[in-house]
């Protein structure tokens, strides 16, 4: 069992790193574990431009990396690591954090890891992912003006990034493997109004991605006649869920259906000493700005769990 710290986070995506930030700035002894690197789907996000304060774009993995120096910085310690669980500590207030190689003791547990856009798992996903297949319109809709563009999903977030894309695109072909829309009516009918830029393929799937250098088209199989085409387009945008990355913590603590843990608007979750923040906890928008003010919250509410518990807590 290695050392304690005041507070452990989970995840180096903009929540995990923004946890980082403030929990150190308040003078807690602060460990970030991210298993793979910094940033999270940030990273891989070409550019950045709704982010408070950026005028100009900025490449989401610079943006990334300004925020894992400035956790840093202020003396936050990242180390690279998967966590697989969390446990209470028998016969203290600390909570055991295990890795594949080692655990630690933490006061405070802030789990940021975030969701995983679910993928198609289809041949050409890999190659073309952040090179003409994206899963945020909002982050990357600007880069496809009067360029066709094929989006895949019918649920709520599909047709409202759908909807958003007709700003841009020159036309877009909406491939959805039922044969109606599962959004709201309102939504449905905003895009159905748009039929000028927008149409519909109706029970069907992309069986495959496309290109060279870049995307090309995709191939798509109508799931009733089992016909196979092509669609030209420029870009794909995949919008079929997301999965929340809180696996590790089944039967800790409380999640919904879906996998997202629930918190109350401290970001606390149903295990005292345990915050959650960032797209892996039930939220309405999943944006970096929204991810770096749960970290923001998190932080806070564990500095306040610690120093109770230390019995500095001055009310």
């Amino acid at each position: 069992m290695r050392a304690e710290c005041d507070v452990a986070i989970i995840g180096a995506g903009p929540a995990g790193l923004t946890a980082g930030i403030y929990a150190a700035r308040a003078g807690l002894s602060t460990l970030i574990f991210e298993k793979v690197y910094p940033g999270g789907q940030l990273a891989t996000t070409d550019s950045i431009e709704n982010f408070p304060g950026v005028v100009e774009p900025v490449g989401g993995f610079d943006l990334a990396e300004r925020m894992r120096l400035q956790a840093v910085n202020y003396g936050t310690e990242i180390e690279t690591g998967e966590v697989i669980a969390v446990e209470d500590s028998e016969g203290s207030d600390y909570k055991v954090l295990r890795t594949k190689d080692s655990s630690i003791l933490a006061m405070a547990v802030i789990v940021a890891t975030g969701a995983s856009h679910r993928k198609l798992g289809v041949p050409g996903e890999e190659r073309f992912w952040g090179k003409g297949i994206s899963s945020c319109a909002t982050c990357d809709g600007r880069f496809y003006k009067d360029k066709e563009l094929v989006v895949v999903g019918g649920g709520e977030t599909a047709v409202k990034e759908s909807l958003f894309l007709t700003r841009f695109a020159s036309k877009i072909t909406l491939v959805h493997r039922r044969a109606r829309l599962r959004a709201s009516q309102i939504l449905q009918s905003r895009l159905f109004a748009a039929q000028d830029k927008v149409n519909f393929r109706w029970e069907s799937v992309v069986t495959e991605i496309l290109g060279d250098e870049k995307v090309k088209g995709v191939s798509v199989r109508n799931l009733k006649t089992g016909k196979t085409d092509v669609i030209s387009c420029d870009g794909v945008f995949i919008f079929v869920g997301f999965t929340p990355n809180s696996g590790f913590l089944r039967g800790y603590l409380e999640t919904n259906e879906a996998g997202y843990i629930i918190t109350d608007q401290n970001m606390a979750t149903s295990v005292k000493g345990v915050f959650a923040c960032g797209d892996v906890r039930k939220r309405l928008l999943r944006q970096v700005v929204t991810a770096c003010g749960d970290g923001a919250t998190a932080a806070f509410a564990a500095q306040q769990y610690v120093e109770e518990k230390k019995g500095t807590l001055y009310r």
